[in-house]
């Protein structure tokens, strides 16, 4: 008999999670870079009905423009019943938005945005703690080499260096419920409440990751109450329709 057991979160995340991404990290102003490429040949070979899409802007444009000029690209990646979403601004090679962008930084900002969304599922998640946006390659299309960062001696002791920092820990540290895993979470879902434009896509919103909010609310109620407290500031500024 088939096994029609749905796809968890849970599962693709510590499945994903465990990925060491170390020796595809680049370096660019200070930035850690992931290749998209590279990332989204992983997800295949895990999970290859995996599939992505980008949302189209009110002027049927690839992105969402702002009354300033700058843009945001925004993408989903679902896997049978699960979706994730992501947004990113269009930048410039020294990572500031840029107003009115060409086709050839909105291609870019969709692919880094796409790995971005990959990192909600936890392949190379670590990468973007207090970081942002992977991609493979600088504006001059040559790799930017890793910046090379001396043992520093703490307590007598030699740190690793940069390299071996940047290894993903062990599953319980990091993982699917851990505190890390919550502080991404919230930070992420709020910047997507944020984005919607009604209380009723808010709503649907909430619903697609009752499963991560109850997840959160078990495992750090603390933070999950400051998250509530955000949502109901959020939706009393938003249209019901």
């Amino acid at each position: 008999m088939a096994d029609n057991k749905e796809l968890t979160y849970k599962e693709v995340w510590d499945n994903l999670s465990k990925i060491d991404c170390s020796d595809k990290i680049e370096k660019k102003m200070n930035l850690s870079y992931l290749s998209w490429a590279w990332a989204w040949g992983v997800l295949q070979e895990h999970y290859p009905q995996a599939q992505y899409i980008f949302y189209q802007g009110d002027s049927d444009v690839p992105y969402v423009q702002f009354p300033d000029g700058t843009a945001e690209v925004r993408c989903r990646v679902s896997i049978d019943n699960l979706s994730r979403e992501m947004w990113l601004p269009v930048m410039d090679f020294k990572n500031n938005a840029v107003q009115n962008p060409n086709s050839m930084e909105v291609n870019k900002a969709k692919m880094r945005c796409l790995t971005k969304c990959l990192g909600m599922y936890g392949l190379g998640h670590y990468i973007y703690a207090g970081e942002d946006v992977p991609s493979a390659d600088d504006d001059t299309g040559k790799k930017a080499k890793p910046k090379k960062v001396e043992p520093r001696s703490v307590g007598g002791s030699a740190m690793t260096n940069v390299q071996e920092e940047t290894k993903p820990v062990e599953q319980e540290d990091k993982g699917y419920g851990s505190e890390a895993w919550a502080e991404l979470f919230a930070k992420s879902f709020i910047e997507m409440m944020e984005s919607h434009k009604t209380k009723k896509a808010m709503t649907d919103f909430w619903e697609a990751n009752k499963k991560d909010l109850a997840t959160l609310k078990s495992n750090f109620p603390e933070i999950k109450e400051k998250l509530d407290i955000q949502v109901k500031e959020i939706a009393s500024t938003k249209e019901e329709e």
